[in-house]
């Protein structure tokens, strides 16, 4: 069948497009970024986004049965915002009715809520509503923190572990988050993607670790020591700024420090994905971390 997937040269993407193309589906992209490299070569033909155009937009969701859609902003920069983020993706879902587009799967976070403070949590659970008040079938995918090769978070608290004397948590730490493999993730979409049922579920691993604990994970795995010490999350977040100066990026935000500390990251559910982080961690110790991984560089 022909299936669209937003973002098929990024990260969640790729690992959906590379299942589709296994079991010899027709996969076209909607992209940012049209002109970076294609891992796929001419088996992925890929398109601009037209939110400007939602006419052209259908057009390009012609003939579409299945829609993957991994588009979002992490957080608002510049004129990438969520605002502009949650208008566009509804534009996308109006797109996608009118090309007759028969199912979205549609990636969200877990513990969405129109009445959150926080835009991110906030805009998704907008988002879950324009997809339940749409015409297309739909599975909601609810994940907490990916991890895998080209994450940001492991790669990035295993970047501070080899370059710093010092890891600097943000309050005492026990906060939990329940991260999923990328790949299982991956795995569970195009899974979905076929069932006939509208489906709404949390998509986690089978870890639920403190903060303090997944870092302590992760030094023990690279083989760096785990010199932790507990700040105040302003003056954590303060610190994380003066650093993402030097390297160019936004390494948190407070929006992200609220959601983390609030444990919005974890679920009730039983999990889903199958992964263990340690163990991928031991896998991959040689080159996780070894680079910083900027976010703004790959999607600003």
């Amino acid at each position: 069948m022909k299936i669209a997937v937003t973002g098929a040269f990024s990260y969640t993407g790729k690992y959906i497009t590379q299942r589709l193309l296994a079991r010899g589906d027709e996969v076209i992209t909607l992209t940012g970024h049209p002109d970076n490299p294609n891992p796929f070569g001419g088996r992925v033909r890929a398109y601009p986004f037209d939110f400007e155009n939602p006419e052209k937009l259908a057009e390009t969701l012609a003939d579409v049965e299945i829609l993957f859609n991994t588009y979002w902003v992490r957080f608002s920069h510049g004129d990438n915002t969520h605002h502009l983020a949650l208008r566009n993706t509804k534009r996308l879902i109006q797109a996608a009715e009118q090309a007759g587009v028969k199912r979205i799967v549609h990636t969200s976070i877990t513990n969405p809520s129109l009445d959150s403070d926080l835009p991110y949590f906030r805009g998704k659970a907008e988002l879950e509503e324009a997809i339940k008040n749409s015409s297309l079938g739909y599975a909601i995918l609810r994940p907490t923190v990916l991890f895998g090769t080209e994450d940001i978070l492991v790669n990035n608290i295993a970047w501070f572990l080899r370059n710093f004397p010092v890891f600097g948590l943000l309050g005492d730490g026990r906060y939990s988050l329940q991260p999923i493999f990328v790949e299982d993730y991956a795995d569970l979409a195009v899974e979905m993607s076929g069932r006939d049922s509208n489906i709404i579920t949390d998509a986690v691993g089978p870890d639920i670790f403190t903060f303090e604990e997944m870092v302590r994970v992760i030094a023990e795995e690279i083989g760096r020591p785990a010199r932790l010490t507990a700040l105040p999350p302003r003056l954590a977040l303060f610190f994380t700024q003066i650093i993402g100066k030097l390297v160019g990026d936004v390494i948190l935000t407070q929006e992200e420090v609220e959601g983390l500390m609030r444990g919005l990251l974890v679920s009730s559910a039983p999990p889903l994905g199958t992964t263990h982080l340690k163990d991928w961690l031991r896998e991959n110790k040689s080159h996780v971390g070894v680079q910083y991984a900027s976010e703004l560089k790959k999607h600003y």
